[in-house]
């Protein structure tokens, strides 16, 4: 695609220059001139009152045939022979999504002695494991990756392929996207069937998550989107015996540009939210970093983790790794306190899954409302005291 402007027709009246949300236009000599920062967006198009601009799409010469595209595949990723919880949160989805288009559903995954977890794929609704084997991928190759499933994609011809949004399928997803020439929406939070075309509905935040878009690629197959983790939910759906089918591939470091000289264990972290049953998270509305000990309380009597909206991090109340949202942690607790968090929909993407959402915030309109189950509106500096003396009041009486 590109932009076309008249010179002969535009009027230098500016409106093209205000309308771009990414300075991607600007007059010279009384003229729109096209930035480097242009997107392609088509903003400028729609505000120029002479229709001087125009956005010209180049025709696809080759119509893929979608036809020929059939099923959904789940990519499983795994680290030390562990596979990855967003694996079966994303088996659950593709079942759904499977069920819908009437198509298979398959996982395929990539390494090396997992012959004896194969067949528990089954009890999430896979009707097909493909094994690619390998002593090579029992660790991460990115190449490798990028080669062993561009080919088999090619060759089976899925419509539709779910990937974790993790650090290692961040890294392949967008590689086999460009060899594949497919389209591939990142970082969603949200997949549904098109009703009427049955193509792949993709929302993710953008905008810095002000905004919700829902994507679609209607015109390329196959279609490929990354989930993050804790998006959607994992269950186990029904006790099936997949067709397995496995190939066998004789990689060698040689075939690799790269090569793994150590493999250095993380040490477990000491917070980890996404695995937190409970967890109280506060906002702005708690104040400051000291009256974060009033969460810090809560957090206790409750037996919790603690956590944060991102101001609070970026105001330095709370560590990095304690976020919930869009650009921290997605988190599913069995019971989320939200204590002074308005609700913005980069922190309810983060904890919208959770099954139960207690909101404590003085303004009653505050947004955060809309996905509590039970909301209290007051100042939870004098509600949260007032809980924390209940709570270990129903304790006392337990014990």
């Amino acid at each position: 695609m590109s932009i076309i402007i008249d010179d002969e027709l535009c009027t230098g009246c500016g409106s093209c220059v205000a309308s771009c949300p990414f300075g991607g236009i600007e007059l010279i000599e009384n003229v729109a001139v096209i930035t480097g920062d242009c997107t392609l967006c088509g903003a400028c198009v729609d505000a120029c009152p002479v229709e001087a601009i125009t956005l010209e799409r180049e025709e696809y010469i080759d119509k893929i045939d979608k036809t020929l595209f059939k099923g959904v595949w789940v990519i499983a990723e795994h680290f030390q022979e562990n596979i990855h919880n967003v694996v079966y949160q994303l088996l659950t989805k593709g079942r759904e999504l499977a069920n819908e288009l009437n198509v298979s559903l398959t996982v395929v995954i990539l390494g090396d002695d997992f012959e004896e977890v194969l067949e528990t794929f089954g009890d999430y609704g896979v009707d097909e494991v493909i094994y690619i084997k390998s002593k090579l991928l029992k660790n991460y190759y990115s190449d490798l990756y990028v080669k062993a499933l561009s080919e088999i994609i090619e060759d089976r011809k899925p419509e539709v392929i779910l990937i974790g949004a993790t650090p290692t399928g961040r890294d392949f997803a967008p590689r086999i996207a460009k060899k594949l020439n497919a389209g591939l929406t990142a970082d969603c939070t949200g997949l549904e069937i098109e009703e009427d075309t049955k193509n792949l509905l993709q929302t993710r935040p953008t905008f810095g998550g002000n905004i919700m878009a829902t994507i679609r690629t209607p015109t390329s197959r196959p279609q490929m989107a990354t989930v993050r983790p804790g998006i959607f939910k994992a269950n186990k759906i029904a006790k099936k015996k997949p067709k397995i089918t496995t190939i066998i591939k004789k990689f060698e470091e040689k075939d690799s540009v790269t090569k793994i000289l150590k493999i250095v264990k993380k040490q477990k972290e000491k917070i980890n939210l996404e695995d937190a049953e409970i967890i109280v998270a506060g906002g702005r509305g708690v104040g400051s970093k000291e009256n974060f000990k009033l969460i810090e309380e809560l957090a206790e009597v409750l037996g919790a983790e603690m956590g944060g909206s991102r101001v609070t991090i970026e105001l330095n109340w709370l560590d990095q790794d304690r976020q919930v949202g869009q650009t921290g942690k997605t988190v599913t607790p069995k019971l989320y306190v939200a204590c002074g968090i308005s609700g913005a929909i980069q922190h309810l993407v983060g904890m919208e899954n959770s099954e139960i959402i207690v909101a404590i915030n003085k303004d009653p309109n505050a947004p955060i409302f809309s996905v509590a189950h039970y909301g209290i509106v007051g100042d939870l500096h004098k509600v949260i005291p007032v809980l924390i003396d209940e709570i270990k009041k129903v304790k006392e009486e337990e014990e």
